[in-house]
């Protein structure tokens, strides 16, 4: 008999990491990920989770010690949200520099100035470069879903990974999740391998100054240049593609659910059109393809999932057939578009079929988009009206 809880994103959140065994959590309280630190707080201290609660007095202490926790073994936890994630941002370089599997719940908002508590992605699109793996998930039961599967794939490639939900939409609104068992999850999440090298009672030096070239390490082995370094990060993200479907496709055959691996399709089967995006609105826009179709359209939807490393070859080949393409985000890469606009344009551009491309920006600082106002927008967009634009701006 499965285990459905009518809970927040934010409560999800917590039990997965619960459900995962975390043995180090450390997070600084800032809305609206504060829920997530509070619930996590409250099973430490009564006992239910068998974990290090460090209390720090920022962001970016909160990072820099799950970082450290991790080069030793540990498996950790943390959770931010807009100028918190952004203050976090030298210790987020650091986490993927350092090759640690920390694992983070990103709950999306508008950042300041001026000052929002409300919604939208432009926090954790801002930190896109920084080496992470990031995951977009559209409603609760992917958060819970998608943490326990976090810990799978960063663990697999020591490399960090950002779990982004939207703030207030899925972080406060409560909704039914099921619950996997911890027996089912200690079967999908074994503990965490040793880290080679490291002991009690030992001394090293981690991360020490490297040079542009490679030189000898003090046993005497050929250890890489700075560059050498920065190379191997890309070329295992870009791998991580594969890691992260096939912990999907794991995880499916074990719990019975998916995420979708690196993206997810809405009646793409027969589309001649394609609405792509990510998050929450990524569902919504399964409304406006339905509401579309009772127009006449065949309009799909495509979201993605994996944002980090941008999954090209798969967004290609879910578009091969259609003849447009409408984007809507709430991100800006302030003096050009979309960054999500700008990432798959790139991809199309060496593709078979270009078919052609709208983008819009869209529920900045938590400015309500609905389902009607997506298939207005898309529609406009299908007939050619609209090229780029901005939705529901009020001046």
């Amino acid at each position: 008999m499965s285990d459905v809880r009518i809970i927040t994103a934010n409560s999800a959140a917590a039990l997965a990491a619960k459900l995962c065994r975390v043995q180090v959590v450390s997070a600084y309280p800032i809305t609206p990920q504060t829920p997530v630190t509070e619930e996590l707080a409250e099973l430490v201290e009564s006992g239910e989770l068998k974990a290090e609660y460090l209390t720090v007095e920022s962001e970016h202490s909160a990072m820099a010690s799950v970082v450290a926790a991790s080069q030793v073994g540990a498996r950790v936890f943390t959770a931010s949200s807009a100028n918190g994630l952004l203050y976090m941002h030298e210790m987020l370089h650091w986490a993927a520099g350092s090759r640690t599997p920390v694992v983070m719940a990103c709950v999306n908002r508008g950042v300041g100035a001026p000052w929002t508590i409300l919604n939208d992605q432009q926090d954790s699109i801002s930190q896109r470069d920084t080496g992470w793996i990031q995951l977009y998930c559209k409603n609760s039961q992917e958060v819970i879903d998608s943490i326990i599967q976090a810990y799978k794939i960063a663990e697999q490639v020591n490399i960090p990974v950002m779990v982004c939900y939207d703030g207030f939409i899925l972080s406060h609104t409560t909704t039914p999740v099921e619950i996997p068992s911890q027996q089912l999850v200690d079967s999908y999440l074994p503990p965490r391998p040793p880290v080679i090298g490291i002991s009690e009672y030992t001394h090293m030096n981690v991360n020490p100054l490297i040079l542009s070239d490679p030189r000898p390490d003090v046993d005497g082995k050929m250890a890489p240049g700075y560059m050498d370094i920065r190379y191997r990060l890309q070329q295992d993200l870009l791998s991580c593609l594969d890691v992260i479907k096939l912990a999907d496709r794991d995880f499916h055959e074990l719990f019975g659910r998916t995420c979708g691996g690196v993206c997810w399709g809405y009646k793409m089967t027969d589309a001649a059109h394609a609405i792509v995006s990510f998050g929450s609105l990524a569902s919504e826009c399964t409304l406006a393809a339905d509401l579309l179709r009772q127009r006449g359209l065949r309009v799909g939807v495509l979201g993605v999932r994996s944002y980090r490393p941008f999954p090209k070859d798969d967004l290609v080949k879910a578009l091969e057939a259609v003849e447009t393409v409408t984007i809507f985000e709430k991100d800006v890469s302030y003096g050009y578009e979309g960054a999500l606009a700008m990432d798959l344009k790139s991809a199309l551009y060496e593709s078979a079929n270009h078919p052609r491309f709208s983008s819009y920006v869209a529920g900045l600082g938590g400015r309500d988009v609905l389902p009607e106002t997506l298939a207005d927008e898309a529609y406009r967009a299908i007939t050619g009206e609209v090229k780029h634009a901005w939705i529901n701006i009020k001046n």
